[in-house]
């Protein structure tokens, strides 16, 4: 599923995605069939939006964004088919 946001929440984005670099540890690592994978929080308004990436050697990764609602599951099946 693709999103397009508006250019309010794309500065928001690109804000988020600074921080990540600055930090990458700023992320909670997930376990388990996800291990490896970061979930960054973050707010637009009074919806909350997950950030998932990963660290591979120097790069970054960033893997999907969303709402939290059926985050995970979206997130899963995303990474089955890639």
């Amino acid at each position: 599923m693709k999103i397009k946001l508006p250019k309010k929440e794309k500065q928001i984005l690109d804000q988020e995605i600074k921080k990540i670099l600055e930090d990458p540890a700023i992320g909670d690592e997930k376990k388990g069939d996800l291990r490896g994978i970061f979930i960054h929080k973050y707010k637009i308004k009074t919806l909350q939006y997950l950030l998932s990436y990963r660290i591979t050697g120097d790069d970054l990764e960033l893997i999907m964004i969303g709402p939290h609602e059926n985050y995970y599951r979206d997130l899963k099946a995303y990474l089955k088919r890639a």
